[in-house]
Formats: structure tokens, C-alpha cells, sequence
């Protein structure tokens, strides 16, 4: 592998003038410069960052690990956190799954933003630290070097379904995501304490297990239509579950929201094309806070105390006033 001393030496010149116009400074001559860079691109030589972070003492680079590219919000959170680390002089490394692991050291980046399940609250815990600090997004974990930034999924929820009930609507299935998540988990609880509020009562039988996917809503409203139980309406955890679902009833003939409402969570970028009632998460906001935390606990200015950060419903045309059209409400013991 080619190192800085092997440019230096075909340069014919010292390893701190490589240095020096490696790491962008204007102390050396433009035709000096401009030789060097040259031979590093003869040489296919790449800057090593840790190695450039021993000399300096700094790494101006932040991670952000996400699970795929699939779920299109992600891509808000992205330019949240880019714009906020652009700003600020920071660069941005994005690593999928557990390809982040090896570059969450303080030799690679300065601390890193993690919203992917699949990275361990223990590599967390034994990877924070005072000079490493990380943000989490949608979890939180038991250590003084991780702060969390969480949507507040149950009062959202709580709005949403009281709104559906407001509406008429009395027969209800639940499409969830994976049940170890906690925004899973906040939301379907949020579902449950809404519907006993108002005494009406839910069979488990109506939940449908997801994973957040499209194919995983269409699957769920499938089954719903082969076993003849469809509902009123069938709030889903997160849009790409609903997106799903609606295909899936068009396609057997139910118009949706006359015949079956549907609701999401998320207001992806497919939620507004899709007229889809949904929960408008800041994801944009989301990413610009966590960018600007992280920097500011990478600066010293120590601050790991959870944030909970607000979202709205957006009613759209896969709702439906049930009242208004004359629909009769469904039975309390669905």
C-alpha cells in the first residue's frame, strides 16, 4: 500500500509538505501542490483518516448508520443531519447495518448517529464514550455518553385514533411493525388505550404482524380478505405498511376510504400521491437536531438528557367521516 513517505519521496520532498497540501493548507507553492497531487493520483494513493487524526488530534467526520434504503424518510433524516454538519464544517460518512462497526472509532469519525436496530445496545454502550459521544434515534439505551432523540409516537397516535373514532369509525385492525421496536410498541399501546377509552374493545386476532414493508401491509390485508373479517379500518404502524394494504384491497375491488379506511404513520414520500391519512414525523428536523447535538457533545458542551420531539396527524382521503355519509358505525365487539 502506498504511504505518505513513498509520495514524499517521489516528490523529492518532506513528509510535512505532503502533509501540509494533503490536509488542504496554503503554505506550499502552487507548483509543489499541484506536482504532489499528481503523483498521489499516479500512485492511487488515499489519505488515511486515522492516520491524519493521530497528527491533528481531530476527525471533523460524524457516522450516520441507518438499516436500508428502502424506507424513503430516511433520506429527510440524511439531509437534516447533512445540512447541520455542512454547516458546521463537518463531514458525513453513511454506512448500512453493521458495516458502521468498524467505523465507529474516535480514529475514523468524531461520534456517530445511529437509527438502525441491528447495531447492539451493548456495541453502543462499549462504543460511547467521553470523547466518542453517539445520538440514537427511535430507542435509548442505559449510558452517560448516549443522548436519544425520540418521536413522541404515543400522543400521535392517541390523536389519530381519537380522530377515527370521531369519525364513526368503530371496527378496527391493527397492522404493526416488528414488536421489539419501541415505536411499535408506543403506538400499538397508544391504539389500545384510545379504543378502551371509548369502551370499545379490540380482539388480538385483528393484529397483523409487519415488518415496516410494503409487502408485509399487502400480506396482512390479504389474509384480512381471505378470512372475510375487514374492518372499518385498519390503522398501520408506518405508511409503507398501509401503501401496502390499499393495493392489496383496490386490487380485490374495495374501495378505500368508502368501503375500508386505512391510516399510516411516518407521511413518507408516497403518503401524499397516495391521498393517505397519516402522522406527519419531522424527519428533516429529526436529523438536524441529532447532527447538532452530536456536534455539540463532540465540542465539549455535554448534554445526553433524552428529547422528545412532537408529530402531528394529517388527515387526508383514506379517511372519511362515516357520521356525515350516513355509514352506520361498526359493532363495540368486533
Amino acid at each position: 500500500m502506498v504511504g505518505i513517505k513513498d509520495i514524499a519521496k517521489e516528490a523529492g520532498v518532506s513528509v510535512a509538505t505532503v502533509s501540509n497540501v494533503i490536509n488542504g493548507r496554503k503554505n506550499v507553492g502552487e507548483k509543489t501542490r499541484q506536482n504532489i497531487l499528481r503523483i498521489c493520483e499516479e500512485m492511487s494513493y488515499i489519505p488515511n483518516a486515522a492516520g491524519r487524526s493521530l497528527k491533528t488530534g481531530e476527525v471533523n467526520t460524524i457516522l450516520f448508520n441507518f438499516s436500508d434504503f428502502e424506507r424513503s424518510f430516511y433520506l429527510d433524516v440524511i439531509h437534516g443531519i447533512s445540512d447541520y454538519a455542512n454547516a458546521n464544517e463537518f463531514d458525513l460518512m453513511i454506512c448500512t447495518k453493521k458495516s458502521c462497526e468498524k467505523f465507529m472509532r474516535s480514529g475514523f469519525t468524531s461520534g456517530c448517529i445511529i437509527l438502525d436496530m441491528g447495531v447492539k445496545d451493548k456495541n453502543i454502550c462499549e462504543v460511547a464514550s467521553e470523547n466518542y459521544p453517539v445520538i440514537l434515534l427511535d430507542r435509548e439505551v442505559d449510558s452517560p455518553y448516549v443522548k436519544s432523540i425520540l418521536v413522541n409516537n404515543y400522543d400521535a397516535m392517541c390523536e389519530l385514533v381519537e380522530g377515527l373514532i370521531g369519525l364513526g369509525y368503530r371496527k378496527f385492525s391493527f397492522i404493526g411493525g416488528p414488536e421489539r421496536t419501541d415505536d411499535n410498541k408506543e403506538r400499538y399501546k397508544a391504539f389500545l388505550d384510545v379504543l378502551e377509552k371509548h369502551q370499545i374493545s379490540f380482539n388480538r386476532k385483528h393484529y397483523y404482524s409487519g415488518d415496516y414493508y410494503q409487502k408485509s401491509g399487502a400480506t396482512a390485508a390479504k389474509i384480512m380478505l381471505l378470512s372475510d373479517e375487514v374492518p372499518d379500518c385498519i390503522v398501520c404502524a408506518n405508511d409503507n405498511m398501509a401503501i401496502g394494504a390499499i393495493r392489496e384491497l383496490r386490487k380485490a375491488g374495495l374501495r378505500v376510504p368508502e368501503d375500508v379506511a386505512v391510516t399510516g404513520f411516518d407521511n413518507c414520500s408516497m403518503a401524499e400521491p397516495m391521498e393517505l391519512t397519516t402522522v406527519d414525523v419531522p424527519d428533516y428536523e429529526r436529523g438536524y437536531l441529532a447532527a447538532q447535538n452530536l456536534i455539540g457533545n463532540i465540542r465539549g458542551r455535554r448534554n445526553t438528557e433524552t428529547l422528545r420531539i412532537g408529530a402531528r396527524v394529517k388527515w387526508r382521503k383514506t379517511t372519511i367521516s362515516k357520521k356525515k355519509d350516513g355509514g352506520k358505525p361498526g359493532s363495540k365487539n368486533w
